[in-house]
């Protein structure tokens, strides 16, 4: 759960930046683009932007020690987009 710490400490520090910088009209920007950054490297460390034969390939020729680690970056990623993208969505429909 360290991961979703840094992820809530990134989203307050998101919005302290974005409030200091747009006003309260746009807070909502510098958390949902640490959320989207977050979400795409774990999108890539998953595998799932690849092809079908591309996993497949993927999955034979790599050890389990490596496979532990990638999927362990997947998870961690997410962990840390989730907090990002929750108060951005928040903080988008609050202020409409």
């Amino acid at each position: 759960m360290k991961y979703l710490l840094i992820g809530v400490l990134l989203s307050l520090c998101g919005v302290f930046i974005s409030l200091i910088l747009w006003g309260m009209d746009k807070i909502y920007l510098v958390p949902g683009t640490v959320g989207c950054i977050f979400i795409v490297i774990s999108m890539v460390f998953s595998g799932s932007m690849a092809s079908g034969d591309r996993m497949r390939a993927n999955f034979a020729t790599e050890t389990t020690g490596h496979r532990d680690e990638r999927h362990k970056i997947t998870i961690n990623s997410l962990y840390i987009a989730l907090p990002n993208i929750i108060v951005a969505v928040l903080f988008y429909y609050l202020n409409k």
